[in-house]
């Protein structure tokens, strides 16, 4: 459901970078239904490298996926004129790095369309403070786990405030079920944390328990 999500992000008729590909399953069911008209695959791992090159090879569309092994957006080359990039299941963290790292591969026309497996807030100030607009937010769950969409393009400057680079600034206006519930069950860890730091033998650090504090104020405010 997940993978179904991102791909229906992708503009039809795109030239695809899907970075941290895994077994390349994205490209490939793309390119089956002719939504997309090219792609790369990058994988850092060699692992996951080969078994994206299996899919692609079982799948007979290697003359049109392209298969590399490289870091990151190093995988990707001028002559790809690539106008999506998916960086999916990976932390947000570590999305807003591989982005950062190779910000001369970025051409500032691809839709970026990113699938963080948390750390969603970092991840938007990064796009905030590199000229992004975020133009589409979802999240759904699969398998008890919450799962976030950012979908982002180069455009006018943005400012995000903190609680919207913190909840998303279009999911705060949606309040779709699956985002508050998601929040519910932030609500009640921020609360068990507390409770943590409460009962602790040592002292924990003042900023962090102000930070837990403000994130669970922001949460109960929210679902008022």
């Amino acid at each position: 459901m997940r993978l179904e999500r991102v791909a229906a992000h992708v503009p039809a008729g795109a030239r695809l970078a899907d970075i941290g590909s895994d077994h390349g399953y994205l490209p490939v069911a793309l390119m089956r239904r002719g939504a997309i008209s090219a792609a790369v695959a990058g994988e850092v791992a060699l692992t996951p490298f080969r078994s994206a090159e299996r899919t692609v090879r079982e799948s007979g569309q290697h003359a049109r996926i392209s298969v590399r092994l490289a870091n990151g957006l190093a995988a990707i080359e001028p002559e790809d004129d690539i106008t999506a990039i998916s960086l999916c299941g990976m932390g947000g963290e570590t999305i807003r790095d591989i982005l950062d790292s190779g910000k001369a591969r970025l051409s500032g026309q691809e839709r970026l369309i990113l699938q963080p497996n948390g750390g969603e807030q970092p991840l938007r100030l990064w796009l905030m403070e590199n000229g992004y607009r975020i133009l589409c937010e979802e999240v759904l769950r699969e398998n008890r786990f919450y799962y976030e969409i950012i979908v982002a393009e180069r455009a006018e400057p943005m400012v995000y405030s903190a609680r919207e680079l913190y909840f998303g600034p279009l999911q705060m206006q949606a309040r779709s079920p699956v985002f508050l519930a998601k929040w519910q069950r932030m609500l009640r860890v921020k609360h068990k944390t507390l409770g943590h730091f409460a009962r602790a033998r040592q002292a924990v650090p003042e900023e962090k328990m102000q930070d837990i504090t403000r994130q669970a104020r922001w949460i109960t405010e929210l679902l008022a």
